[in-house]
């Protein structure tokens, strides 16, 4: 990245404090459409009856595509772990290039309201989603820890740690590994390997390609952190299985159940971004053949003529939008995370940024949620996804400090950390 998109990603990231610091720490969601029971049994209905279900969440679909700030009619804003996870790194990378107690501050914030915001009745610190969850196979109820969102708590935690080395933390992170390790069942896929469930529930069918991409590097990063071998053991499993689940083109389905057989962009990139941390954290050669096949995929199907994200190269159904802000938030980390191995990429990176801050950001420093077929959704959410955008650009601005590329950083603060 050039010095002057480093000083306009700054000055955004400085605007989009002020926000969240105005806005506050709840927002609607993507799913607020179908959290409270009207979309609830609309969407379970067009899971078991196709043809009913279609009319009966057509409403919703329409609503969505030309008037997404309806969808406070049909839910309540919330906090989201998942969001506070992605705003405690955030702050923590900011507090790392800024040398600011003030943002140390507020990443140990987001922890703290991580503390009381974990899963009820299990003994070990877990998260997952605040509202009941309607899918194919079932409602998931509120409350329900998910391996999809583990792994952000845990890095956090670690993150955080790391800058005060609090053993209140570092407790909580074995609290979340020993959860992750132990709850969640494994269904043997072949030689030493396996899939994890997306949920405890002993009969979870398991088959979801980034669920066991989650748990493989979170137990990888627990195991070498922590010391504790075991983890390692079934992170390999996992990992076996994420490996063999790469399509010939290097592709992943989202499942190797046969029905959701969809690629898109942000779940390739939490796939290719587990591959990439535990590249780093190991070595494994397996690892790095099958992130250059999959970026080879990803850089040729899921970005368009003008090199800017696309959301399915394999679609599951018609879609209402253009462009989705989680699959930018989610490119850039990617992006940030490989850190040059891929030219191309890097290439495509500064034009993502580019066409970022000129379209995407609003005037009051948050970020558009989504190009419609015909305008945009201006709704801010929190999880989808105005925090994982924030961390990312944080994240880039911290890889940038370290290259001697500053842009239009602040200075440091009075009573900064050093």
């Amino acid at each position: 990245m050039n010095q002057a998109l480093a000083g306009k990603t700054a000055h955004a990231v400085s605007e989009f404090v002020n926000w969240l610091d105005r806005y506050g720490e709840t927002s609607y969601d993507h799913q607020s459409y179908y959290a409270g029971p009207i979309g609830r049994r609309a969407k379970a209905l067009y899971y078991s009856k196709p043809l009913l279900g279609t009319m009966a969440v057509s409403p919703m679909v329409v609503s969505e595509a030309f008037l997404p700030a309806a969808r406070r009619l049909f839910w309540k804003p919330q906090r989201f772990p998942i969001a506070d996870a992605h705003y405690a790194m955030g702050f923590a990378f900011l507090a790392e290039v800024q040398r600011s107690e003030r943002h140390y501050e507020r990443a140990i914030h987001f922890l703290e309201e991580l503390e009381k915001s974990r899963c009820q009745g299990f003994r070990d610190y877990c998260w997952g989603y605040p509202f009941d969850w309607q899918t194919r196979s079932g409602v998931i109820a509120e409350g329900t820890p998910l391996i999809t969102t583990l792994p952000y708590v845990y890095e956090a935690f670690s993150q955080v740690h790391a800058l005060g080395k609090k053993t209140k933390w570092l407790g909580i992170m074995k609290s979340i590994a020993e959860h992750a390790f132990s709850s969640y069942r494994d269904v043997p896929t072949g030689e030493n390997a396996a899939s994890c469930g997306y949920t405890p529930a002993p009969d979870d069918p398991a088959g979801v390609v980034n669920a066991s991409a989650y748990r493989a590097i979170l137990l990888t990063k627990a195991g070498l952190e922590l010391g504790v071998p075991k983890y390692l053991e079934v992170a390999r499993k996992n990992l076996n299985f994420v490996l063999a689940s790469q399509n010939d083109d290097g592709s992943w389905f989202y499942s190797t159940d046969g029905a959701r057989d969809f690629v898109d962009h942000f779940h390739t990139c939490f796939v290719l971004k587990a591959l990439g941390k535990i590249q780093q954290l190991t070595h494994w050669v397996e690892c790095t053949k099958a992130i250059e096949r999959g970026i080879g995929y990803y850089l040729k199907n899921l970005f368009d003529a003008q090199g800017l994200p696309l959301p399915f190269s394999r679609r599951p159904r018609m879609t209402v939008y253009k462009r989705e802000l989680y699959d930018y938030a989610e490119c850039i980390n990617l992006g940030v995370l490989l850190g040059g191995q891929f030219p191309d990429f890097e290439n495509r990176l500064s034009a993502v940024v580019t066409d970022l801050l000129a379209r995407w950001r609003k005037t009051d420093g948050s970020f558009r949620a989504r190009e419609l077929l015909l305008g945009w959704d201006n709704t801010p959410m929190h999880r989808w996804a105005q925090a994982q955008l924030f961390r990312s650009l944080t994240f880039m601005l911290a890889r940038e400090a370290k290259a001697g590329v500053h842009g239009d950083v602040r200075p440091v603060e009075a009573g900064a950390r050093r």
